[in-house]
C-alpha cells in the first residue's frame, strides 16, 4: 500500500508511479492533483514530466494555460525533446503525431477550450497536472455548469491525489482507492477507504469519528496510572510536507 509521502519528491514519484500504471491500465483522462494552494506548478511539472517524456519523446506536447507560462517555461527548461505551447497558440496545434498531452494546470477558465482539445485528442491519453477544474464561482452555478462537469469533468480519472486538512490528509494513488489518513504523533494512520472522493458531509462523518477517536486516545494518555505528563505531540508528516511545498513554490 502506498502511504503518505515525507517531502515532495516522494510525492512527485508517487505521483509519477500512479501515472505510469493508470495509463497501462487503458485510463486515457488523468487527473494529478497535489491540493495546496501556495505551490507553483512550473518546478513539479519539471519533475513529473520524464515519466511521459521518457516513452513518447517528441511525440509529447505539453500545454501551458497561455502563451506567456509557456514561454517562460521554455526559457527555463532549455531544449526539450518535446513540444511547450499555451492551449491557444496557433503553433500548438494538436497534430496527428502526437501521442500523449500534458496540460499544466489548466483552470475552469480554460475548460471549454481544454474540452475541446480533449475531444480533438481522440483516444490519445491526456494527463491534466495540478489541475483547478471545479472553481464554481467561474464556472457558474446552473444547468449549464452542471452539463459541462457532467460532460466533461466527470469523465476524468483520478491518478494522484493529495490534500491536507487539519490534522488529517484525503490521499489516492491509482489503482488504490480514495483514502483519507489521520495524522499522529510520529505519522499517519488510514482510517478510511471509499471508491468515490469523500467530500462534504461523508467527510465530516468520517472525520468527526477520527476525531472522537482522537480525543478518548487522548484522555487515556492524560490520566496515565503512574502519574508521568502525556507526550508532546511531534509535527506530523503532512506539516513537514506542506512546509516543504511551501518552501518549494518560493
Amino acid at each position: 500500500m502506498v502511504e503518505i509521502p515525507k517531502d515532495i519528491e516522494e510525492a512527485v514519484e508517487q505521483a509519477k508511479a500512479a501515472t505510469k500504471a493508470a495509463l497501462a491500465a487503458g485510463e486515457q483522462r488523468l487527473l494529478v492533483e497535489i491540493a495546496i494552494p501556495e505551490l507553483k506548478a512550473q518546478p513539479i511539472a519539471e519533475k513529473f514530466i520524464p515519466v511521459l517524456a521518457d516513452s513518447k519523446g517528441d511525440r509529447l506536447k505539453v500545454y501551458f494555460p497561455d502563451a506567456g507560462a509557456a514561454a517562460l517555461a521554455r526559457r527555463d527548461w532549455g531544449e526539450t525533446p518535446y513540444t511547450i505551447r499555451g492551449m491557444q497558440e496557433v503553433k500548438g496545434k494538436i497534430q496527428p503525431t502526437d501521442e500523449i498531452f500534458l496540460f499544466i494546470e489548466p483552470s475552469s477558465v480554460e475548460i471549454k477550450e481544454l474540452e475541446k482539445m480533449c475531444r480533438e485528442a481522440g483516444d490519445r491519453p491526456v494527463v491534466m497536472l495540478l489541475p483547478k477544474l471545479e472553481n464554481i464561482a467561474t464556472i457558474g452555478i446552473g444547468y449549464a455548469a452542471r452539463q459541462l462537469r457532467e460532460r466533461f469533468i466527470n469523465t476524468l480519472q483520478t491518478s494522484y491525489y493529495i490534500q491536507p486538512l487539519e490534522g488529517a490528509c484525503i490521499f489516492r494513488s491509482y489503482p488504490s482507492p480514495w483514502q483519507v489518513w489521520r495524522e499522529m504523533a510520529d505519522g499517519y494512520e488510514l482510517i478510511s477507504e471509499t471508491a468515490e472522493k469523500p467530500v462534504g458531509e461523508a467527510l465530516d462523518q468520517i472525520l468527526s469519528g477520527s476525531d472522537r477517536t482522537r480525543g478518548e486516545t487522548a484522555e487515556a494518555a492524560a490520566e496515565k496510572p503512574d502519574g508521568s505528563a502525556p507526550q508532546q505531540k511531534k509535527p506530523g508528516v503532512m506539516t513537514n510536507l506542506k512546509r516543504l511545498l511551501r518552501a518549494l513554490s518560493q
